[in-house]
């Protein structure tokens, strides 16, 4: 795993400044980041949304049956229909200057697609996060893959069927969120010695409220759920 990690740096390095640049020109002109995703790819969501250290201004594309929480089986079928994707940004209302950023293993599956076609149907730029040997492989079940789609990719390397241990019949250690997370952070990172950034301070810290409650006001008129219990 630590190999990866490192074969993934190396490989990212050129996509990642280009990256950089793209995000920061949109927190910088207060625009926001919306991150998307399926099934487990929502992980990611997660990770870059209201978390310590992670930036503020980002919008979780989200609906309850694309996640396995919501049942696990026909998470899977809802992000292979077509149909879901466009109405799920559609509803969180972007502008321009905003970005979105979409996380998926196999780049397949019509609502990572679909996310990014409305995106770009908004003038709105799209950064992939996806393994490209996955891709390759994976049947186009929305007639293009999200690599053709974004205007710029993130390869997080994972080998088909994700799995990586033992190395001579891998069965376990998937690599597609521990090398999308590293990725995420890598590009925290680049960007954090650029600009001043809106970033989240820990709930149990010093001073963490205070910090937190200044984010708030500043951003949830735009990004609804950071005051509600239930996402329209």
């Amino acid at each position: 795993m630590r190999d990866h990690l490192d074969r993934v740096e190396r490989h990212n390095a050129e996509a990642l400044e280009r990256a950089c640049g793209l995000v920061l020109d949109t927190v910088v002109n207060d625009g926001l980041l919306y991150l998307g995703g399926s099934g487990h790819s929502l992980g990611m969501v997660l990770e870059g949304f209201f978390r310590a250290g992670g930036l503020a201004c980002v919008y979780p594309l989200y609906r309850p049956e694309i996640s396995p929480l919501h049942g696990a089986w026909p998470a899977t079928e809802a992000e292979r229909r077509s149909g879901l994707g466009g109405p799920v940004l559609e509803a969180a209302a972007p502008r321009a200057g905003d970005l979105v950023v979409i996380f998926s293993n196999s780049g397949a599956n019509p609502y990572p697609v679909e996310l990014a076609t409305a995106a770009r149907s908004y003038g709105l730029p799209v950064v992939a996060v996806v393994s490209g040997p996955s891709m390759e492989i994976a049947p186009a079940r929305a007639g293009v893959k999200l690599g053709e789609v974004a205007d710029l990719v993130l390869d997080t390397l994972a080998p088909p069927g994700d799995v990586s241990h033992p190395v001579d019949a891998p069965r376990t250690a998937a690599l597609s969120s521990l090398s999308s997370v590293y990725l995420w952070n890598l590009l925290l990172a680049r960007m954090s010695g650029r600009a001043d950034l809106p970033l989240w301070a820990s709930a149990n810290v010093p001073g963490g409220d205070e910090r937190n409650a200044e984010l708030l006001a500043r951003y949830s008129e735009r990004v609804p759920v950071l005051r509600t219990s239930v996402m329209g």
